[in-house]
């Protein structure tokens, strides 16, 4: 439940058991899924780990196998007629018209929606392309668009009438930066005007700003989920030493229990520089290591005091909480796309 949502409120999405067989394959395997109403819900896993089934399962596109799914309060498949028009989405890449215009396409997939009313369509087309910065494109034929550009239009046909919960997949794919920026900005306006945000990504970097609540998938199960927030402190935090001291530092951080990784250089913007009353270094700034702080460990002052007290000349230190990124790779053991 998120901020200001009233006591007892469903989530926008549930799944108890959800699983999906193709033939001897096991795709999901029985996850329980929950995502809170006006968040701005991340999900995530590597290919192949069950991301997509899963949102054709939502969407009523493929049928589950067992287990119960409910979209905004109401049993789906069972309700999917009740349910859709509440929903926008892109799936698996916009597909349009390559030689109508933008608006055109709009208008066209707007008409086919017999919840859409006609009187109001063309200002809604005019809306949602605005929205999605492309007015300047309406009369473009959609041959022409980069794929950024058709990236947006589909999500300007998910926004052709209110909905409680959009529902995208890749929406930053084939993005330049700007472009990326502004995807980012709709996704956040619309969340807070009340909208439920689904968004599956491979992009971590987009994931961690854009956000509020994650789920990661790893070979069609669940091993995680929750805020984000949560799910950077369930993590093992670091340490980490600036200093020209390399060996004794690693050497005085093994004594008191933690294991260091290898140093890394660093350059002079990275740590404060020394005083000028302290000692003169001619070795710059030195380099960096990190070591993993254990449950239970010694506070961050005592291991400066150990490390100085030793006769490290420390130039920076820190405590790191884990990144998604680490969150990712110690659940899944899977490399990830960080950028774009």
């Amino acid at each position: 439940m998120t901020a200001g949502e009233p006591p007892g409120t469903p989530p926008a999405i549930e799944t108890r058991g959800l699983t999906k067989r193709f033939g001897r394959q096991l795709a999901v395997n029985g996850i329980d899924l929950a995502v809170p109403r006006g968040s701005v819900f991340g999900f995530l896993g590597p290919n192949g780990s069950g991301k997509t089934t899963t949102i054709r399962v939502l969407l009523g596109l493929a049928a589950a196998t067992d287990g119960h799914v409910r979209v905004l309060g109401r049993d789906v498949p069972r309700h999917l007629g009740e349910v859709l028009p509440r929903v926008g989405a892109l799936v698996e890449g916009p597909a349009f018209y390559p030689f109508l215009s933008g608006a055109d396409n709009l208008r066209r997939l707007d008409a086919a929606d017999r919840h859409a009313p006609s009187a109001t369509r063309t200002a809604r087309v005019a809306q949602a392309l605005e929205r999605v910065g492309l007015s300047h494109a309406a009369g473009k034929r959609v041959r022409a668009y980069s794929l950024g550009m058709k990236q947006r239009l589909g999500i300007a046909n998910a926004l052709l009438a209110p909905r409680e919960l959009l529902v995208l997949d890749e929406p930053t794919n084939g993005l330049d930066p700007q472009g990326t920026r502004e995807v980012r900005t709709l996704v956040r306006s619309l969340a807070a005007g009340g909208t439920t945000v689904f968004v599956s990504s491979h992009l971590l970097a987009e994931v961690e700003q854009m956000c509020t609540h994650v789920a990661v998938m790893s070979v069609g199960s669940l091993v995680a989920q929750g805020s984000m927030d949560a799910l950077r402190r369930a993590g093992r935090a670091h340490v980490r030493v600036v200093t020209p001291d390399v060996e004794v530092a690693r050497a005085e951080l093994s004594r008191l229990g933690l294991m260091p990784d290898g140093a890394g250089s660093v350059s002079g913007s990275e740590a404060a520089p020394a005083p000028e009353s302290g000692p003169a270094s001619g070795d710059g700034v030195g380099a960096a290591l990190t070591a993993p702080l254990p449950d239970g460990g010694p506070p961050p002052e005592a291991i400066v005091a150990a490390l100085v007290g030793a006769g490290v000349r420390v130039r920076g230190f820190g405590v790191e909480q884990a990144s998604l990124e680490d969150r990712y790779v110690a659940l899944t053991g899977e490399g990830f796309d960080v950028a774009q």
